[in-house]
């Protein structure tokens, strides 16, 4: 079969390998992604990762706010209809495709869904796979519907999480598998050798959007608890009044009968949780300071003893 012509449908960094993938081998006649947003200081306007990738293959570039509603709808329909593309490919676009859209192309649209389906469907999926402490994830392609992550599965790819593994990381290596995940679903469309597989809603699960009060930590749970939510999301308490940001930690198997959240380890930042265990920072950042491995920040900073955070 010849090159398909290919609408692609995405916007962060996870959804560039798909659409490079794409390129290699598809011809991808335009790529709609959600509009430049404002960030820093200075307001200035920034474009998302997929819009920057898709400029450098000079690939046209759509960015309406809304493909359900209002005149943005109706031109980015007129344009879709002029292309008149064999396939649309979505990766996290961040926007719900309206029944026109999905009936559109000759053969439908195609998701990669950072989840192993049905488990996980929704806005969040590497997140909630990590706060719930799952062993195993993955990429999975569906021939998308009117639900939400609900069509058919068509390709899915498993992986091993890691222990102290993070969502940056995980996300990072799930970005990779989406597109090699996208690459065999191409070929299977191209050799008629797809076959849908429904998804049992009885096993499914949501992964809604992450909420800042989230990161908060606890420690009247457990260790592993707070583990997940430092890997899952990164973590926050307060230190002598300062918000103290976690990105990495370890479980010790140490116990301590101190207070829970009180520090029972000076020398290595290790703090009582609600099961007893120690948990221990690997990586912090204190308000007003940078970033930095806790090593790091111990040689300028000496924790006090009987020292509770939050």
């Amino acid at each position: 079969m010849n090159r398909l012509k290919i609408v692609f449908m995405g916007t962060p960094d996870f959804a560039v390998p798909c659409l490079e993938t794409l390129v290699k081998t598809e011809d991808v006649k335009a790529v709609f992604t959600q509009p430049d947003k404002p960030k820093g200081r200075g307001f200035k306007m920034i474009p998302t990762p997929v819009k920057v990738s898709a400029l450098e293959y000079n690939i046209p570039v759509y960015q309406p706010k809304s493909l359900r509603k209002c005149e943005d709808a109706e031109n980015s329909m007129q344009i879709l209809r002029e292309i008149n593309p064999d396939l649309i490919v979505v990766t996290a676009y961040g926007q719900i495709l309206p029944k026109e859209v999905l009936e559109l192309p000759k053969y439908g649209c195609i998701n990669i869904h950072a989840s192993l389906l049905p488990k996980y469907r929704g806005a969040a999926p590497i997140q909630w796979c990590i706060l719930n402490g799952e062993k195993k994830t993955g990429v999975t392609s569906m021939q998308m519907d009117i639900g939400l992550d609900t069509g058919d599965m068509l390709v899915k790819r498993e992986t091993d999480i890691g222990e102290n593994e993070t969502s940056a990381e995980l996300f990072e290596r799930l970005s990779i598998m989406g597109g090699e995940v996208l690459a065999e679903t191409i070929e299977k469309i191209k050799s008629d050798s797809l076959e849908p597989v429904k998804q049992d809603d009885s096993l499914s699960s949501y992964s809604p959007m992450i909420s800042k009060e989230m990161s908060r930590l606890d420690f009247s749970k457990s260790a592993l608890e707070i583990h997940n939510i430092i890997r899952g999301i990164t973590g926050f308490t307060m230190l002598d009044g300062k918000r103290l940001k976690i990105y990495r930690s370890s479980l010790t198997g140490e116990y301590s009968t101190a207070q829970n959240g009180e520090i029972a380890d000076l020398k290595n930042f290790g703090v009582k949780c609600g099961d007893g265990q120690i948990i221990r920072f690997e990586e912090i950042q204190l308000e007003g300071s940078k970033r930095m491995e806790t090593s790091a920040f111990l040689r300028g900073k000496k924790l006090e003893k009987g020292c509770i955070l939050g």
